[in-house]
């Protein structure tokens, strides 16, 4: 018998990097109205975080490991499993950001993104992967962007972070092509997440805007739809990936983007 939509990951553990805001917190909190137990991982408002997802009934801990830390994430891993026995979900979505050109980039934000929004993807699946094998189910999902798909000036270590995840996701998917494991990862556009934020007011205060004016700037110029995604909406994404239906979507890059990457 089909479980019914509300509760078709209960007894699965999820763990969501970088989520104690923002696009992660709203992956995780549509995975525990799911049913799944949530591992959360972040330096923001801890507590807030770990409340919003007991609020749907699910199970929560947060491990505080930094994402430019092979040692650390490892521990994280086994730090789930020890918890829910095993780790079923894994999504990377641990990000920032840095705008500069790239003669004037600073080398050490260039390493530092690379570490984050790259990097930390790698170590986190070469450590699950094996469970979820053994197992014979396990879902891997890369939170990408727009910029994996297109590039934007002055966001170089990012734009090769976001490639460079697309890239890891199509190969993961096709060592686990014969398994119970998929993995695909989601490219949204603009979020108003706390990095969109900063760049709306670094706008406004570049081009004395008003908080509006220079809000809507920022989307007319990339996202036809002039409207922000939503973290619930990439979270009932996640949601889908973790379904039947999309058991033989394999090293897709979902697009939810308002149009941008139409263009």
């Amino acid at each position: 018998m089909t479980q019914s939509a509300s509760n078709n990951l209960a007894g699965k553990t999820a763990l969501v990097t970088g989520s104690t805001s923002g696009i992660g917190l709203g992956i995780a909190t549509a995975l525990a109205q799911a049913g799944a137990n949530l591992v959360l991982n972040g330096f923001g408002d801890v507590s807030g975080a770990l409340a919003q997802i007991e609020a749907t009934g699910a199970k929560a801990v947060h491990h505080a490991a930094d994402m430019t830390k092979p040692a650390e994430i490892e521990a994280m891993i086994a730090f789930a499993a020890e918890r829910f026995g095993a780790l079923d979900i894994l999504v990377n979505n641990a990000g920032i950001q840095h705008v500069a050109t790239i003669d004037e980039f600073p080398v050490e934000r260039w390493d530092a993104i690379i570490a984050i929004n790259l990097s930390s993807a790698f170590h986190t699946m070469r450590v699950a992967l094996p469970g979820m094998r053994e197992r014979g189910w396990g879902r891997v999902i890369n939170i990408a962007s727009v910029h994996g798909l297109v590039g934007s000036a002055g966001k170089s270590a990012y734009v090769a972070a976001k490639h460079g995840i697309l890239g890891l996701t199509k190969v993961a998917a096709l060592e686990n092509a014969r398994t119970g494991v998929t993995v695909n990862a989601i490219c949204p556009g603009f979020v108003l997440t706390p990095l969109v934020q900063k760049q709306i007011d670094d706008l406004a205060a570049r081009e004395s805007l008003s908080p509006d004016a220079a809000r809507a700037k920022l989307l007319g110029e990339k996202q036809p739809s002039a409207q922000f995604v939503t973290p619930t909406q990439i979270g009932d994404m996640a949601v889908f990936l973790c379904s039947d239906a999309a058991s033989e979507m394999r090293g897709s890059a979902l697009q939810i983007d308002g149009g941008w990457s139409a263009q």
